[in-house]
C-alpha cells in the first residue's frame, strides 16, 4: 500500500461524511492562542492562503515578519505525547495521520521557499507559552542583526 492509496475505510463512507463536518478553523486551542496574541498587541491575519498553493491556508499569519503559525491537533497530526492509535480501522488511521504529517512537511517547504518561517504549536500547549514562542520568533524575524 502506498501513501497515495488509502486502505479501505468504513463501509458506505460514513467516516468520510463525519470527518467533513469537523472544524478546520477556529478550534478552541487556535482561538485561545489568537486571543493571547491579540491581548499582547500582536496583529495577524487568519486563514491566509499559502503562497503558491491556494488549496492550503495558514492558521495565523504574521505577515510583516512572514511568520506562519499552525495550531496542530494532537490526534490529527500525531502528537508524540498525546496521540492515541485507534484500534478500529488502525491501518486506515495510520495512513490518514501519515498523510497529514506529509502535508504539513510539504506546506512548511512551500512556505520556507517563499521566504516565510513556520512555527507549529500543539493544541495541548498553554496559550501563554505558545504566544511567548510566537512573540520571540516574531522579534527574531523582524529585528535580526
Amino acid at each position: 500500500m502506498s501513501i497515495n492509496e488509502p486502505p479501505r475505510s468504513s463501509p458506505g463512507g460514513s467516516l468520510s461524511r463525519k470527518m467533513s463536518t469537523l472544524a478546520r478553523r477556529d478550534t478552541l486551542p487556535e482561538l485561545a492562542l489568537r486571543r493571547e496574541l491579540y491581548r499582547r498587541g500582536m496583529r495577524f491575519r487568519v486563514q491566509l492562503k499559502v503562497p503558491g498553493n491556494n488549496r492550503r491556508t495558514i492558521d495565523i499569519a504574521l505577515t510583516r515578519a512572514r511568520l506562519a503559525v499552525y495550531v496542530d491537533g494532537c490526534f490529527w497530526h500525531g502528537c508524540p505525547e498525546h496521540h492515541h492509535r485507534p484500534r478500529t480501522n488502525a491501518e486506515w488511521w495510520d495512513w490518514k495521520i501519515g498523510c497529514n504529517r506529509e502535508r504539513d512537511r510539504s506546506t512548511d517547504a512551500d512556505l520556507l521557499s517563499a521566504g516565510w518561517d513556520v512555527l507549529r504549536v500543539w493544541e495541548h500547549e498553554d496559550p501563554r507559552d505558545a504566544a511567548d514562542r510566537v512573540q520571540q520568533r516574531y522579534a527574531e524575524r523582524l529585528y535580526k542583526p
